[in-house]
């Protein structure tokens, strides 16, 4: 599955050097928090999942089943995992519901193998399809697999992205579209991924929306806005707040770091974990 395009600057022997003069990190560990493989893709997936591991890391997000033993060795968890569809072409579109529901059906089952918690899946971009039309065919499809999610106790995630700067025409690209698609499913192993970053691109007023939807939220993304660098002060939100916030609802997923490091990449990482380690 194609996640993101992404080019460092930095060299792997940089990337490495820094990594090896971290030292492990005591952390509250209120909130569980993991981090997205294409952002440090310059980086060994095993080294880093055992620095990210020293850091304080639970897990990885965004990695496939051949991956999964690589993090696990170092006590992670593969925290977000590919469900059926792409960015682009998903659940909006019928005529892939066959071939989605025989890939998700598999792909469940590794899951639960594996004892990994949640599967990502995508609405699809419009193409003119309007909005209420879309919102029905992923329900349909999502009704047709969610029985197996709730047996086998793994969660779909639909991802809200925006549709303004980065995934144009992407159809699930408001919290409010996201929900009335996972009440109308009415299962507790269908939620949203609520990107921060995308979230406050198309709708700002974060932190409400969290409070107001959190029975429909099973995992979080962060990026700082402007340009889903490094979550701190040189943006705009304030991701303490976030996430005390996010505590206070009793949430239990987890928390996925998916900004872009403009500087070393693993210490950037560290001060995101710290900043969210309330």
């Amino acid at each position: 599955m194609t996640r993101r395009s992404f080019a460092s600057s930095l060299s792997a022997p940089a990337v490495l050097s820094a990594a090896s003069q971290l030292a492990p990190k005591a952390r509250k560990g209120r909130l569980r928090q993991s981090a997205c493989r294409w952002c440090y893709r310059d980086i060994p997936l095993e080294d880093l999942a055992r620095e990210g591991a020293k850091l304080g890391l639970v897990g990885i997000d965004l990695i496939g089943p051949d991956e999964w033993p690589v993090v696990q060795k170092y006590g992670l968890t593969p925290t977000m995992a590919p469900g059926c569809s792409t960015i682009t072409n998903g659940l909006n579109r019928p005529e892939n519901h066959d071939r989605f529901e025989k890939d998700l059906r598999a792909n469940l089952k590794k899951a639960k193998a594996a004892k990994v918690p949640n599967l990502i899946v995508f609405s699809g971009n419009r193409n003119g399809m309007a909005d209420a039309e879309g919102l029905e065919h992923c329900v349909n499809f999502l009704n047709r697999v969610k029985a197996e999610a709730e047996d086998l106790g793994i969660t779909i995630c639909m991802e809200l992205l925006n549709s303004k700067v980065n995934h144009k025409d992407y159809m699930c690209d408001h919290t409010a579209w996201g929900v009335e698609m996972c009440r109308r499913v009415n299962s507790p192993r269908v939620k949203l991924l609520y990107d921060i970053y995308h979230m406050q691109i198309m709708e700002g007023d974060v932190i409400r929306t969290i409070r107001d939807n959190i029975q429909w939220i099973a995992h979080f993304h962060t990026g700082g806005v402007p340009g889903r660098n490094e979550i701190d002060h040189t943006q705009e939100l304030y991701y303490p707040a976030i996430v005390q916030a996010i505590l206070e609802t009793g949430f239990s997923g987890y928390l996925a770091h998916e900004f872009i490091p403009k500087r070393t990449p693993l210490r950037s990482l560290e001060e995101a974990i710290t900043l969210c380690d309330l």
